[in-house]
């Protein structure tokens, strides 16, 4: 991968997000300012076939405002922080999966992985800058009715992976010679009970579609209510590596102290999207 064009692709990108942003700042005279909580339930969807995936609820916390440009229409923007929280584990809970290392001589083996019970808790931290339109209509005494259709630029700050298992055994394979290896602990080879450990996911930032339908009910002249439920659906992947990874690394001198890489990480082309949805709650001010 070339990182230096990355870097410029990712910079370009911030620039025309930074200045969309400043521009509609520029105009916040005519704005309603909104602060808000959303809920609901958030995932990441995966296309790693071995691994199942559970929902939890995630949530976040979100600021911004809404530029009238029409009685009816509205261009907003804001910022939000996301949580996405995840329990991941293997289809067949005793399985085998297979990578390809390297030993310190510097002699290319087949890594084979089985674990018990294996489980990794998520956790992904996400900053997300929302661009939508608004369209508003009144229908009662103080109650509007509200849709909000756009996008949002969806920056990973850190995907956290709790992992667990009841048992891990690493063996290696050196085709060359026709070797099996299962049990030389002082060679990264071999088996130990209840493990443990952390890591996290390399990431990159992803478009998000948006979409919020709902109600605002006035509190006063300058105050209201908002409520509304919200769909958000990522494009591309967050996952950004080079290589294909063991979920459980290998170590060169030790059975016990191997990295937590992640079961996603045994595909570097795995397409990982955020996708969530629930209810908004906010307040809206002038």
């Amino acid at each position: 991968m070339d990182y230096s064009k990355k870097n410029m692709s990712m910079k370009f990108n911030m620039k025309n997000i930074i200045g969309i942003t400043v521009c509609l700042i520029s105009q916040a005279m005519a704005a309603q300012f909104y602060v808000g909580v959303q809920s609901g339930i958030g995932n990441i969807q995966s296309d790693v076939k071995e691994t199942i995936a559970g929902n939890r609820l995630g949530g976040a916390l979100k600021a911004g405002y809404v530029y009238s440009l029409t009685n009816h229409i509205g261009i907003g923007t804001g910022l939000e922080f996301s949580q996405y929280k995840q329990e991941v584990s293997l289809i067949n809970t005793s399985g085998t999966l297979t990578n390809y290392e390297v030993d310190p001589s510097g002699s290319a083996f087949v890594y084979n992985v089985t674990t018990g019970s294996y489980n990794e808790k998520q956790t992904l931290h996400a900053v997300q800058i929302p661009l939508f339109l608004q369209y508003k209509r009144n229908i009662n005494k103080g109650i509007d009715f509200n849709f909000r259709a756009g996008a949002k630029y969806f920056l990973p700050v850190k995907y956290k992976i709790d992992a667990r298992a009841s048992y891990v055994n690493g063996a290696a394979y050196y085709p060359d010679v026709n070797l099996n290896i299962d049990n030389l602990p002082e060679y990264g080879f071999g088996g130990h009970s209840n493990y443990a450990a952390t890591g996290e996911y390399e990431t990159k930032g992803i478009v998000m579609s948006m979409f919020e339908l709902g109600f605002t009910f006035d509190m006063g002249t300058k105050n209201s209510l908002y409520a509304a439920m919200f769909f958000e659906n990522g494009y591309g992947s967050v996952l950004d590596q080079n290589t294909d990874k063991s979920y459980i690394g290998y170590h060169p001198t030790s059975v016990v102290d191997r990295k937590a890489n992640g079961l996603y990480s045994t595909d570097k082309d795995a397409k990982l999207r955020p996708v969530a949805f629930g209810v908004t709650l906010g307040w809206n001010f002038k």
